[in-house]
C-alpha cells in the first residue's frame, strides 16, 4: 500500500528537478543572448571598418573601453544626477558612443588611412600600437581605478522565471541587438550613404572613377564602427564596472565572432555573435574552466570546414608580398651578402654580446632577453618572409617549449639539453597536428586560427593548476646554475647565430626558392607541380620547433614560467621583432630584438606611461618605414643599375 505514495513522491521530485533544470537552461539561454548583443555591437563595428577600409583594427576594444569609461565617469563622478534619470542616462550613453566615434575619426586621420593597402599583419601591429597609446591616454585621463555606474533607471528589477530571476536590463539588451542589426541593414540597403558604402566595399577604384570621393565614406565607416564599439561599452555599465582591462577582454572574442561569421558580413557577425554567446554561457555553466577553450575551439572547427567563415566570401589569392610588405614581390634581402660580409656582421654581433657580458648583470640579462627574442623572431620570420604565412598566435609554441622544458626539469630532473629537447618535442607534436588546418587557411583567417591555438594554450596554462601552477606559475627552476651562467650565455649567442645562418641558408636553397614562389604566386606554383600543402606544412612545423627552443631557453634563463608566455602580448613581441627590423631583411630580427628589448627596459625604468610611448613609436615605424628600419638604408644607398654606367664616346655623343 505504501508503494503508490512513494512512487508519487519520486515522480514529484523528478518533475521538480526537471523544472529546475529547465529554469536554469532558460536563464542561461537568456544570459547568452544578452552577451551576444554586446559581441554583435563590437563585431558589427569591426566588420563595417574592415568592409570599407580593408583594415583589421586591433584597437577596436579601446573604443569599447573609451565609451564605457566616459559614460561611467559622466553619470558617477561628474554629473551624478544624470544617473537617476532614464533620459539623461540614455543621453550619457549616446555621448559615450559619440566620444568613441570622434576618437575613431582622429585615429583614421592619423593612422588608419595611412595603413590602407598594407598587409593585414602590418595593420594588426600598427593598431596594436594604437591600443597601447589609447590605454595609457585613458589611464592618464580617467585614472587607474574601476568606476561603478548606477543601474539604469526604470530597468532595475528582475523577471521571475520559475524560482530564479533574470535582470530586466539584460532583457532589454536582448531586444536591442536585433534592432541594431535591422537598423544597419536598412542603412546599408536603403540609404544613399549605405549604397555607396557597399560600393566602396566591392570596388573603391571604380567608385572613385564615377566621381565619388571614397575618403568621406571610409571616414564615415570608421566613425560609425567606433561609435558602435563605444555604445557596446557604455551599455555594459549596469552589468559590470568600467576598468582599464576591458579592451583586451573583449577584443579577442570580437575577432572570434568576426572571423567565425566571415569578414565583411554583418549578417554573419549577427549569427556568429549568437553562436559564440551561447557557447560562452554553456561553458560557464557546464565547463567553467574550459570556457575560453570552447569559444576558440568553436571558431577553429568553423574555419577548418569553412576557411572563409560561415558567411564570408573566399579570399582572393594573396599577391606578392602579401605577408610581409606593402610593395609587390619581395626578395629576401641580405642573401646577396657574401661569406666575408656575413662573417663580419656575425663577428660584430659576437663582439656586442661580449661587451654586454662585461657590462654587468643588468646588461647581461638584457642581452640574454634580446638573444632569446631574436631566436623567437627568426622562427616567425622564416614562415612569414619565405612562406607568406601569417601568425598572430606564435606564442603558443613558445609557451609549449617553456612549459615542457620547465615540467621535464621539475618533475623528472631533466638537465638543460634534455629539457630543451622536451620543449622542442612538444612544439613539434602540436604543430604537426595543427598544421593540417594551416594548409587550408591564409591571411587574417590563418592569423586568427593561430591566435585561437595560443589562447587555448594560455587558458590551459592558467586553469590547469595541478600541473602548471596556474597564475602562480612554475618557479624555482635551476636549469642554469650560477657557475654555468657564462656557458649558457655563450650557448645563447651560438644558437642565435646558428638560427640566423640557417635562415640565410634556407632562403638561398631550392626549398627557399619554392617557398618564395608559393608566397608570390600560389596558383602558378601549384600549376607548376610544387607540393603547395606540404611546403606550407613543413615551414610551419620547422618554425614552431624553433619557437619551442626559444621558449625552453626563456624558461632556463628566467628560472620560472607563467601563463603570460602564451598571451597575445608575447605573440605581438615576435611580430614587432620581425616587422621593426624588416620581415624581408636577413638581419631584421637582430635589429628588431635589440630595439624592442632595450626600449622596453629603458622606457619601463624612466617613463611612467612607457607603453603609450612605445605604441606611438610602433605606429610611427609602421607608417614611415613599413618594410622595416633596415629598408631605410636601402633608400639612402645609390641605386645600382646592373650595368656599367660609364658611357663610350659614341654613346655619349648619340
Amino acid at each position: 500500500m505504501d508503494a503508490f505514495p512513494t512512487g508519487l513522491a519520486l515522480l514529484g521530485a523528478a518533475c521538480c528537478r526537471a523544472a529546475e533544470r529547465m529554469t536554469f537552461s532558460v536563464i542561461q539561454l537568456l544570459g547568452g543572448l544578452s552577451y551576444a548583443t554586446t559581441l554583435f555591437l563590437m563585431a558589427a563595428g569591426l566588420t563595417l571598418i574592415f568592409g570599407v577600409t580593408r583594415i583589421v583594427n586591433f584597437a577596436h576594444g579601446s573604443f569599447f573601453m573609451l565609451g564605457a569609461l566616459f559614460t561611467a565617469h559622466w553619470v558617477s563622478n561628474w554629473f551624478p544626477a544624470w544617473g537617476e534619470s532614464a533620459p539623461l542616462y540614455l543621453l550619457a550613453i549616446v555621448m559615450g558612443a559619440a566620444c568613441a566615434g570622434l576618437a575613431g575619426a582622429a585615429a583614421d586621420f592619423f593612422l588608419l588611412r595611412r595603413m590602407a593597402g598594407a598587409p593585414e599583419l602590418y595593420q594588426l601591429v600598427a593598431t596594436f600600437g594604437l591600443t597601447l597609446a589609447m590605454h595609457d591616454a585613458m589611464q592618464w585621463g580617467f585614472g587607474p581605478g574601476e568606476v561603478f555606474a548606477p543601474r539604469f533607471p526604470g530597468l532595475k528589477g528582475a523577471l521571475q522565471i520559475g524560482d530564479d530571476f533574470f535582470p530586466t536590463y539584460q532583457l532589454a539588451m536582448i531586444a536591442f541587438g536585433p534592432l541594431v542589426w535591422l537598423g544597419l541593414h536598412l542603412l546599408l540597403k536603403a540609404s544613399l550613404f549605405g549604397q555607396r558604402l557597399r560600393a566602396a566595399t566591392q570596388d573603391r577604384d571604380m567608385l572613385a572613377a564615377l566621381g565619388v570621393n571614397p575618403k568621406p565614406l571610409m571616414l564615415g565607416a570608421v566613425v560609425l564602427g567606433c561609435a558602435l564599439a563605444g555604445l557596446g561599452g557604455a551599455l555594459q555599465l549596469p552589468r559590470e564596472p568600467a576598468h582599464l582591462q576591458m579592451d583586451t577582454n573583449v577584443i579577442v572574442e570580437t575577432f572570434v565572432v568576426v572571423v567565425t561569421g566571415g569578414l565583411g558580413s554583418i549578417g554573419g557577425a549577427f549569427v556568429a555573435a549568437l553562436l559564440i554567446g551561447l557557447v560562452h554561457v554553456l561553458g560557464i555553466s557546464l565547463f567553467p574552466q574550459l570556457t575560453l577553450v570552447l569559444v576558440f575551439l568553436t571558431m577553429a572547427v568553423v574555419l577548418v570546414f569553412r576557411p572563409q567563415g560561415l558567411f564570408g566570401r573566399p579570399q582572393a589569392v594573396p599577391g606578392a608580398g602579401a605577408a610581409g610588405s606593402p610593395e609587390a614581390a619581395q626578395k629576401f634581402h641580405g642573401l646577396g651578402l657574401g661569406l666575408p660580409a656575413t662573417s663580419a656582421l656575425a663577428l660584430s654581433l659576437v663582439l656586442l654580446a661580449g661587451l654586454a657580458w662585461w657590462g654587468g648583470a643588468y646588461w647581461q640579462s638584457l642581452a640574454a632577453d634580446a638573444l632569446i627574442l631574436m631566436i623567437f623572431g627568426i622562427s616567425l620570420q622564416a614562415m612569414m618572409a619565405l612562406g607568406g604565412l601569417v601568425s598572430f598566435g606564435h606564442a603558443a609554441f613558445f609557451a609549449l617549449g617553456a612549459y615542457c622544458a620547465a615540467l621535464s626539469h621539475s618533475l623528472w630532473g631533466a638537465s638543460l639539453p634534455l629539457a630543451l629537447a622536451a620543449g622542442c618535442g612538444a612544439a613539434l607534436l602540436v604543430a604537426a597536428l595543427f598544421g593540417a588546418a594551416v594548409v587550408r587557411s591564409s591571411g587574417v583567417y590563418l592569423a586568427m586560427l593561430s591566435l585561437a591555438l595560443a589562447q587555448v594554450v594560455w587558458a590551459s596554462a592558467s586553469q590547469w593548476v595541478g600541473l602548471t601552477g596556474g597564475d602562480n606559475g612554475l618557479i624555482g627552476l635551476n636549469l642554469v646554475s650560477s657557475e654555468g651562467r657564462p656557458l649558457f650565455y655563450a650557448l645563447l649567442v651560438a644558437l642565435a647565430l646558428l638560427a640566423l645562418l640557417a635562415l640565410r641558408w634556407l632562403g638561398r636553397s631550392v626549398l627557399g626558392a619554392a617557398l618564395q614562389a608559393l608566397r608570390d604566386a600560389p596558383l602558378r606554383a601549384a600549376a607548376s607541380g610544387l607540393p603547395v600543402g606540404w611546403l606550407k606544412y613543413r615551414i610551419f612545423v620547422e618554425s614552431a620547433v624553433l619557437a619551442g627552443l626559444a621558449g625552453g631557453l626563456f624558461a632556463a634563463h628566467k628560472g620560472s614560467v607563467f601563463p603570460s608566455v602564451a598571451s597575445v602580448a608575447t605573440s605581438v613581441d615576435a611580430l614587432l621583432v620581425v616587422l621593426l627590423g624588416g620581415v624581408h631583411q636577413l638581419w631584421g630580427a637582430v635589429v628588431g630584438s635589440a630595439l624592442l628589448a632595450y626600449a622596453s627596459a629603458e622606457l619601463g625604468r624612466e617613463v611612467t606611461y612607457w607603453r603609450g610611448l612605445l605604441g606611438v613609436l610602433i605606429m610611427l615605424i609602421m607608417v614611415s618605414a613599413p618594410s622595416g628600419l633596415l629598408s631605410l638604408f636601402g633608400r639612402w644607398r645609390p641605386k645600382h643599375t646592373g650595368r656599367d654606367d660609364r658611357q663610350l664616346p659614341e654613346q655619349a655623343a648619340g
